[in-house]
Formats: structure tokens, C-alpha cells, sequence
């Protein structure tokens, strides 16, 4: 059992929790994003503060250690050093979900898991958006960027790319926009949500195939995990 934080091995896992380190791992934290993490085989060590068998390298340590490495204030008893994602390109497939500058990892999360259960192919984040392994995000995600392929690019770069392989560009934003059910379904499509304050950037509204919005009454907007989860069940494949 490690119980000192100044351990070599636990230094370079406290390391982990700044975003300029985790080039190749990242830590997750609870019981049930370490189960996740093994089902994916997206993890090499376990952290734990007992010894446990679950198929993997089990590092122990004290409690103290555990909080130290932990992000919450009453972590559970176990930790998992993961994979980051090798996935930097489109992906061949029919439905994507596109992020535009989205800041608050909650609605990321939200976002993730709801592309995961409609059958999302890939997940594209511009470069502004939250890093994909921030510690709220991935309570957020629950472990779904597990087994859903998310990837970081200059959507001004990458919309392009996609209309070329066919696929048809649906923005979201009220001004010269359509009521979404006389969106046309296509074959092979993208979905474009914006940033929680300020929306979606006019230069990526612009190379869009079509803007949509959500007709509601009574409220001014939804919030864009609410809205784009509509979008993907709508326009699920």
C-alpha cells in the first residue's frame, strides 16, 4: 500500500488532474466509471484503497492518497488511469453531433450520453469548447465517451469535409431559421449546437445547409442539451 503523496507513482497521477498533462491518460473517479472504463478496455490501473481483482494492474493506497488524487471532497474508494481517445479524424458514418464553443460541461455531458443512446457516429468539439477530460465532464458523460468516438476540430475546417462526404449541415438558431419538421431527413446528417450565451458563431451559421429551431410558447429558449437531444430524436436514423 502506497500512503505517502510524495511517491513518485502518485505524483505523476496527481499530474493527471491539470489538462497540459494528460496527453496520454486521464483519471476518472467512482465505481462506475472504473466498471465502464474496464468494459471499453480503455484503462491500464485501477486505484484503489483495498485490493481488488477486476482484471487489471491494482494499485493500493491509503485513504489519505485516494483524497489527494480524488476531485471530489468524499471520493469513493477507487480510481481508474485511462486511455485518451486516438480517434483525430471524421469517422465514416451517417449521423454527428457538431459543438460549437459550448462552455459548461454539464451540458456537454448531457449532450454525449444523449448522441450515445440515438446512435450518434462521432461527436465533433470545437477547439473552445470544455476539454473532454475536465472532472465535471466526465461525471457529466458517465462514461459514455467510452463507447462513443469524440473528437477536437476547426469547424470552419471540418464542415466543409463532411458536406463533401454528403452530409447535410442542420444549425440551430432562431433568426432565418425553419421549424424543424419541415426539415427534410436525410440520409447522412449533422447537427450544429451552439454556445450557451451567444450561440452559434455566424461564420459556421453561414456555411450551414439548414438552420433550424424548436417552436415553443410561454419560454424565450430551451437549454441546448434540451434542444439538441430534440434535434437528435427527431432526426434519429
Amino acid at each position: 500500500m502506497i500512503t505517502s503523496v510524495h511517491n513518485k507513482t502518485i505524483k505523476d497521477l496527481m499530474k493527471l488532474k491539470q489538462k497540459k498533462y494528460r496527453e496520454k491518460y486521464y483519471l476518472v473517479e467512482s465505481k462506475h466509471l472504473v466498471e465502464e472504463a474496464i468494459k471499453a478496455k480503455q484503462t491500464d490501473l485501477i486505484i484503489s484503497t483495498e485490493e481488488i481483482n477486476m482484471g487489471v494492474e491494482n494499485l493500493v493506497v491509503s485513504k489519505e492518497v485516494m483524497e489527494k488524487l480524488a476531485f471530489t471532497k468524499n471520493p469513493q474508494p477507487i480510481m481508474a488511469r485511462c486511455f485518451v481517445q486516438k480517434d483525430k479524424k471524421i469517422i465514416d458514418g451517417k449521423r454527428y453531433l457538431i459543438l460549437d464553443d459550448l462552455q459548461d460541461p454539464g451540458n456537454i455531458g448531457t449532450l454525449i450520453r444523449t448522441a450515445l443512446a440515438f446512435e450518434i457516429d462521432q461527436v465533433i468539439l470545437s477547439k473552445q469548447c470544455v476539454d473532454l477530460y475536465n472532472d465535471k465532464l466526465l461525471r457529466a458523460m458517465q462514461g459514455a465517451h467510452f463507447h462513443i468516438s469524440c473528437i477536437y476540430a476547426d469547424l470552419k475546417e471540418i464542415i466543409p469535409i463532411l458536406q463533401k462526404k454528403g452530409v447535410h449541415i442542420v444549425g440551430s438558431a432562431l433568426e432565418n431559421g425553419k421549424v424543424i419538421d419541415i426539415i427534410k431527413k436525410h440520409d447522412k446528417m449533422a447537427f450544429v449546437l451552439g454556445n450557451e450565451g451567444n450561440g452559434m458563431n455566424q461564420k459556421i451559421i453561414d456555411i450551414c445547409d439548414d438552420i433550424a429551431y424548436i417552436p415553443i410558447s410561454t419560454i424565450e429558449s430551451l437549454n441546448v442539451a434540451v434542444a439538441g437531444s430534440i434535434m437528435m430524436y427527431y432526426f434519429h436514423k
